[in-house]
């Protein structure tokens, strides 16, 4: 199991994808002693995995210390951030905190155009400099990429890079219109667009030794039972079952892109809110409707619950952008 805090509002950066519309830090954002307050209950609601995002978690001054605190609790601390604050210290003080491992993204193998989509010049370079630095302190990272209709062709030479880089890692999000990202909505992939890609992202998988991981996209589990690939994953889509989410704020919800408010942490502790919410517990029946109600992949697939909740105000309706639904013969 595991669980993502998104640690502050305020970012170096603003992309144009930002689920969270970051960029200013917000008013009551968590503070030190509730952030560990969190992260003790995250251990006793038994997550496995912490990850510190943001915005940008870098923008907090007392990072290192938190990172340091959950690396105590037995957690296993890892930070998502856009790279360009990862200086050589910067790696030196997460590992020496306890990280074990950054996700920095990165989206194109073309510097302009990553510039251009995450609205900072140099966020490229910036983005490289700091893998270095991650390799240079022997702190493992993986790159992570969103996929639009723009760079769906990159994603191989992206993994190859991800390579020659030393990345442990390549995970490649599909995006969910959430945020700022509804401004986009009409750049992301489609059904036989996203079967295409999932399909190659899985025979690529077989020519690299570092991990693949289609995230946001959950048909990626039945596509390769259905090409007889054996991956680790147990299961597509873990929003609520084995995922969620904590806002700047202290607001849980599912998962980053399944806006629906949970409780927040300052009136109810996290633990109560993962074990009793309503709308986890129905989640977690996967009693879906439409075509994942009657799908044989439901139990390993599930369907992204975010983008049905986009596009059908229903977070238990069909994944909207899947050819299969169940359908035989397929």
């Amino acid at each position: 199991m595991l669980v993502s805090w998104n640690t502050t509002n305020a970012c170096n950066l603003y992309c144009k994808h930002c689920y969270r519309d970051s960029g200013t830090r917000t008013e009551e954002e968590l503070n030190t002693g509730e952030g560990k307050k969190l992260i003790d209950e995250i251990a006793e609601a038994g997550f496995k995995i912490m990850i510190f995002s943001g915005g940008e978690p870098l923008m907090r001054d007392d990072i290192y210390e938190l990172v340091q605190y959950a690396a105590g609790t037995g957690l296993r601390p890892v930070l998502g951030s856009n790279g360009t604050l990862i200086t050589p210290e910067a790696a030196a003080g997460l590992k020496k905190a306890g990280a074990m491992a950054v996700g920095i993204s990165l989206d194109s193998i073309n510097p302009a155009s990553h510039d251009d989509f995450r609205a900072f010049a140099g966020a490229w370079q910036g983005a490289v400099d700091g893998m270095r630095a991650c390799r240079e302190a022997e702190l493992p990272f993986q790159i992570h990429t969103t996929v639009m209709d723009w760079n769906s062709s990159e994603i191989e030479a992206l993994t190859d890079l991800s390579v020659s880089l030393g990345a442990r890692g390549h995970h490649i999000f599909f995006m969910v219109p959430t945020g700022r990202a509804v401004n986009i909505e009409t750049e992301t992939l489609r059904a036989e667009q996203y079967e295409e890609l999932l399909r190659r992202i899985i025979v690529k998988q077989g020519q690299v030794n570092i991990e693949l991981k289609p995230t946001c996209a959950p048909q990626f589990m039945r596509i390769a039972r259905q090409m007889g690939v054996d991956m680790r994953f147990t299961r597509g889509c873990l929003a609520g079952t084995a995922y969620c989410i904590i806002s700047p704020r202290g607001d849980v919800q599912p998962c980053a892109y399944l806006n629906i408010p949970l409780g927040n942490v300052r009136q109810v502790p996290f633990n109560q809110i993962w074990r009793d919410s309503e709308v986890l517990q129905k989640l977690r029946t996967m009693e879906y409707s439409g075509g994942c109600g009657t799908c044989q992949y439901t139990k390993i697939c599930g369907g992204c619950r975010a983008r049905a909740y986009y596009y059908h105000c229903d977070y238990m309706a069909e994944e909207p952008w899947c050819l299969y639904h169940g359908r035989k013969g397929y």
